[in-house]
């Protein structure tokens, strides 16, 4: 004999004995008409109790974010870059970063709006900005402004969610309170532009979502644009902007896959609507976010205009279009029989070599030709001097040097030829030794394993060789390998020079070569005669791609290692922060690092959110159903695309080999304040209706039918929570933000950098080990 199912909780499939007076709602909508008399007395004090708290929340936003902006007046952290960035585009200065323009471009704004002429370049960290004469404060208010307007967001989605006002404040007080949020939008840096266009996107899909009921009407394409707009300002300022369209989406597709139900509560759409909602989606998401995305390279382009120090990471084409270019200034052409100097364009190292031998085996037991050394070295000397041969000696001069034509290179110090052969290379085993020979075997037995074609990078057929301009790859011909160097240093017995071998991957652009000079030329040779030249011009496509291109690869080999770099799984758990800025004299720090027990909370709670949708799935498995259909659908809808944001903000780091650091959780530290601020609710707030709901729509009482009228009204959350008693709820926010505030009081002076602290105050600090400066 079974037993009832404990108070409570539903068994499914089995009737209701208790009907709840009134028509069944959807879990944030109400059928038309039918909340509006329940709102009129309460709804206006609602909605002030909420605005009034809004105000106070981003009241506080701006005085934490702006209160001692002005400390330390020196250049701190990556200020060096992001300030030396502003300052480039001041000075329509060409300089590469493997991050987009946007938020470099809202610095040179801030600039310009100041009168700042760029004249200081951050080049270290400690200048002083105040005797070089730097607006620093007016570059600091822009990421202070966007941390603080952060918050203020965060707060706006909670309220458009129709959470209640204790999991309103929650969720922004979290961040609001957060160290680590108040210290990278203090600084010049690009987080603050990155979370709040991340924040924006979150708020405007919900607002468009909302509208879902009034499909491609005004407001809805204006959601839905500015949805598309914050995503693009998101990958507009880093490229872990993507993970934006990742959280949007993915609530995209569902949206649409519920769209194709013929069951749906608003009725079925046929083929052709359910294609105009496509492809206003993926125009509004997809095409306009791209359209602005390239709008802000156009500016970037539009004014960088002048030769600068990013030119070494671009094409010679590319460096043509830029005024004062050494391209347009000291490209020669070159003719065979010159003596010239080849430098590796990536490692910066000269094609050098000495009368050393290879050993006659390497550590792993390999043997080598014992051929003549050739290597990368990094300085400029005579052993980089080689002379540029036909391939018949025909000794007559004056023929200029031409793309794809095979040459022969001789080493002048050691009057041998250049050779590749069929040999392993010192450290890579799959790839050709290089080394020199006699003329007398250059010419005889190994004449062919002396030849090498030239292939200039976008070369066109005949195109002349010239030095500088002519970025080239060189190819020896019999085994088509590139020659190519990479920065480890040889062993001592290759005087911790860098190997040279040739690459059997031709393609890579590290295997891109440039003639630096051609000493052989006397200064006063008319071919050294400068022309003036005009600046050319490239399509815009065409820089884009070639920019796009450096970017993404230089970004990849951000590989190597950092006193503070973190991994991935540190974070949620706040292990490790950042050192800024030190100042001995005083023992000022200002040390990266989250609020620990806001941290820790958060943390907690995304783990006591995935305990409860397992709890739920497996009750359901067993016939229980202990959550109405309301409370249900906004734990699963609603909290669930705080989860996804978090969880599409957090889990790819995992996947990337390259540096990380604490601030690449921030997004995600955003999106764990609202769970906090959701699940608060859920909570202290839910309680279960006698009667689950239908989520198809409004019935008919008698007849068990839909009366068609589709769901029109957004439930606020006073609608909800009409006759619920809200003190445990305020209770636990206001415990929750104690908690929060003593933890961001007992680390401000690490955020805000003063005042300084005794040893012994700082190892009360050093909770997790923390590597503090001063702590003795």
């Amino acid at each position: 004999m079974s037993s009832p199912p404990p108070r409570g909780l539903r068994q499914r499939n089995v009737a209701s004995s208790t009907k709840k007076a009134g028509p069944a709602v959807d879990f944030d909508t109400d059928p038309r008409g039918l909340s509006k008399s329940a709102t009129k007395s309460n709804g206006s004090n609602s909605e002030l109790s909420y605005r009034i708290a809004f105000s106070v929340i981003t009241a506080l936003a701006f005085i934490t974010r702006f209160w001692g902006i002005s400390h330390p007046n020196e250049v701190v952290f990556d200020e060096v870059h992001f300030g030396k960035f502003a300052s480039y585009y001041l000075e329509n200065t060409y300089f590469f970063d493997v991050h987009p323009p946007f938020g470099k471009l809202l610095f040179a704004l801030m600039g310009w709006l100041v009168g700042y002429d760029g004249h200081f370049h951050f080049e270290n960290i400690g200048d002083s900005y105040v005797s070089n004469k730097v607006p620093y404060v007016a570059f600091r208010a822009m990421p202070a402004l966007l941390g603080a307007l952060t918050v203020s967001v965060v707060f706006l989605i909670m309220w458009e969610s129709a959470y209640s006002l204790p999991a309103c404040i929650v969720a922004a007080g979290l961040v609001l309170l957060d160290n680590a949020h108040i210290g990278q939008t203090r600084l010049i840096l690009l987080d603050a532009t990155l979370v709040l266009a991340m924040a924006c996107s979150l708020l405007c899909y919900i607002k468009f979502y909302k509208l879902r009921h009034e499909a491609f009407s005004r407001k809805w394409w204006k959601w839905l644009i500015l949805t598309g707009f914050a995503l693009s300002c998101d990958i507009s300022t880093k490229y872990v902007g993507l993970f934006a369209f990742v959280t949007i989406g993915s609530a995209v597709i569902i949206d649409l896959w519920e769209l194709l139900d013929v069951k749906r509560p608003g009725g079925a759409l046929n083929l052709q609507q359910f294609g105009y909602h496509f492809a206003a989606r993926a125009v509004g998401l997809i095409i306009l976010p791209f359209l602005f995305y390239l709008f802000w390279f156009q500016v970037h382009f539009a004014i960088l205009t002048r030769s600068g120090p990013g030119d070494d990471f671009m094409t010679p084409e590319f460096q043509e279009t830029l005024s004062n270019n050494v391209l347009t200034a000291n490209a020669m052409t070159i003719d065979y029989y010159d003596t010239i100097i080849i430098r590796h364009k990536e490692t910066k190292a000269f094609l050098h070599s000495h009368d050393a031998k290879y050993p006659l085996r390497y550590d792993d037991g390999r043997v080598s030709s014992q051929g003549q050394q050739v290597t990368g070295y990094p300085y400029n000397d005579t052993n980089n001097h080689w002379q540029i041969l036909p391939v018949e000696d025909d000794n007559v001069m004056g023929h200029h040097v031409k793309n794809h034509e095979l040459v022969r290179l001789r080493h002048i110090v050691t009057d041998t030829i250049l050779l590749s052969h069929d040999v392993a290379s010192p450290y890579y085993p799959t790839n050709q030794e290089f080394t020199t020979v006699s003329l007398t075997d250059a010419y005889g037995t190994r004449a062919a394993d002396t030849l090498f074609e030239v292939r200039i990078e976008g070369g066109k057929q005949n195109q002349e060789f010239k030095s500088v301009a002519s970025h080239f790859k060189f190819i020896h011909n019999p085994s088509k390998v590139a020659m190519w160097t990479h920065t480890k240093p040889l062993p001592d017995w290759g005087h911790k020079q860098q190997e040279v071998n040739g690459n059997k991957q031709i393609t890579p652009s590290s295997n891109v070569w440039l003639v630096e000079d051609v000493p052989s030329v006397p200064a006063d040779s008319p071919r050294r005669v400068k022309e003036e030249r005009k600046v050319k011009t490239l399509p815009f496509l065409r820089k884009w791609f070639e920019l796009q291109r450096s970017m993404f690869w230089h970004n990849s080999q951000l590989t190597s290692s950092h006193p503070y770099a973190s991994q991935p799984y540190h974070w949620p758990f706040l292990l490790r922060g950042v050192s800024f800025w030190t100042h001995n004299d005083t023992r000022q720090q200002i040390y990266f690092l989250g609020n620990p027990l806001g941290w820790w909370i958060a943390s907690s709670l995304i783990a006591v959110y995935a305990g409860i949708i397992g709890a739920d799935q497996v009750s359901l498995r067993r016939g229980i159903d202990a959550l109405d259909h309301r409370t249900r659908s906004r734990l699963y809808n609603s909290t669930g695309f705080f989860f996804l944001a978090w969880a599409t903000h957090y889990f790819p780091f995992y996947l990337m080999g390259r540096q990380l650091f604490l601030h690449h959780y921030l997004p995600a530290h955003l999106a764990s304040c609202l769970i906090v601020g959701a699940l608060l609710e859920f909570v202290f707030n839910a309680e279960p209706s006698a009667e689950e709901p239908s989520p198809s729509g409004p019935q008919d009482p008698k007849t068990g039918k839909k009366t068609g009228a589709g769901p029109q009204h957004h439930v606020t959350a006073r609608e909800r929570f009409a006759g619920q008693s809200m003190i445990p709820s305020w209770i636990a926010c206001t415990v929750i933000l104690g908690i929060a505030l003593a933890g961001w009081y007992f680390f401000l002076p690490l955020t805000y950098g003063y005042p300084g602290l005794s040893a012994e105050q700082v190892l009360r600090r050093k909770w997790l080990g923390y590597d503090l400066h001063f702590a003795k």
